[in-house]
């Protein structure tokens, strides 16, 4: 449960310094939120034209999402979705396969684990750019940050494709070095794994034009990278308990520079778009029941929370310290889902 009540809402051009702020607490690889002030600008601009589309079919559109703390306006937290990867530029991965082979002379059989570049060029919807400040971690605001944007999903299916994934942060130490890269990648780009990690984040370009179209054979690896293959870091494990919580599964597929596991799921199953529901509300003095997230609906001025509140006579029951937020009032109804 959270302490105080927090809105994810939209990304404006005025959260410029709160974000360039909430980026510099994160450390190497571990969020694709830029530390770079002209590109945080580009991806404001990028969601400020999505919104604007107001689009009917997933295409180039890049929503960013930020949590603020209504009582003190803190910006804590960032999320994001892509409407669709692979049309500005292609979408890379590897996929784990394996190449059995025998030898009748020497009767002899063996598996050998390869790694085979994927590139996609019209794929399905990611979330991404998941990162809550050190300070606030532990106290509910994570699941409103990575679940409000399923309410959105909710809300505007067609803006989303029928398949949703994510890619989660793979294995790197507190200096950005990461195995899986040091085996691997550096062969090939002649550069650290945070640079390489940031710049993809601007332009894939460089990736098609340096990295070895042939499978990889995993056992040629460093022993240090095999072990990291399609597992998170540390820090990413409740995030990636909470999507599989919500329906997501390990595609086998990894991150081409730190083997970070991608998963995959159909929209219309993940939890929180399925248990979604309309319902008109019923303001009460105090919060009390369950915890359900709480949405607008607004393409305008789209508004999630989180806050205590049960299901009566078919209405939502809720304070009205909830409602404010979200620009409501008794008359309207709601888009809510329960949250686990």
């Amino acid at each position: 449960m959270t302490h105080e009540l927090a809105v994810l809402r939209p990304v404006q051009l005025s959260d410029l310094d709160a974000l360039h702020s909430l980026a510099q607490c994160a450390l190497p690889g571990l969020t694709s939120l830029s530390k770079d002030r002209r590109t945080l600008t580009h991806l404001i601009e990028d969601s400020l034209r999505s919104w604007e589309m107001h689009s009917d079919t997933p295409s180039n559109e890049f929503y960013l999402f930020v949590l603020e703390i209504i009582s003190s306006k803190q910006i804590i937290g960032t999320s994001s979705i892509i409407a669709r990867v692979g049309l500005k530029s292609p979408f890379y991965c590897y996929r784990l396969n394996r190449v059995e082979k025998h030898s009748k002379a020497l009767d002899i059989q063996t598996v050998n684990p390869i790694l085979e570049l994927m590139e996609t060029r019209h794929g399905p919807s990611e979330v991404g750019t998941l990162f809550l400040h050190p300070d606030f971690r532990g106290k509910g605001y994570g699941r409103l940050l990575s679940l409000g944007r399923f309410m959105f999903m909710a809300c505007f299916p067609n803006r989303v494709d029928t398949t949703v994934i994510a890619e989660m942060r793979g294995i790197s130490d507190d200096e950005g070095i990461s195995p899986f890269w040091e085996s691997l990648g550096r062969h090939f780009f002649q550069m650290s794994f945070p640079i390489a990690d940031q710049l993809s984040s601007q332009d894939k370009q460089f990736i098609a034009d340096l990295m070895p179209r042939y499978p990889i054979y995993a056992h040629l690896l460093s022993q240090e990278a095999q072990d990291v293959i399609g597992k998170p870091h540390p820090a990413t494990i409740p995030a990636q308990r909470l999507l599989e919580s919500e329906g997501f599964r390990y595609s086998h597929q990894v991150d081409i520079f730190d083997a970070g596991p991608k998963l995959s799921v159909l929209r219309d199953s993940i939890r929180t778009i399925s248990d979604c529901q309309t319902l008109p509300i019923q303001i009460q003095s105090e919060s009390r029941g369950s915890q359900y997230l709480i949405c607008n609906g607004n393409p305008n001025r789209f508004r999630v929370v989180s806050n205590q509140a049960s299901i009566l006579d078919n209405s939502l029951v809720t304070s009205n310290h909830a409602l404010q937020p979200l620009y409501l009032d008794s008359k309207d109804t709601v888009w809510t889902s329960p949250i686990q």
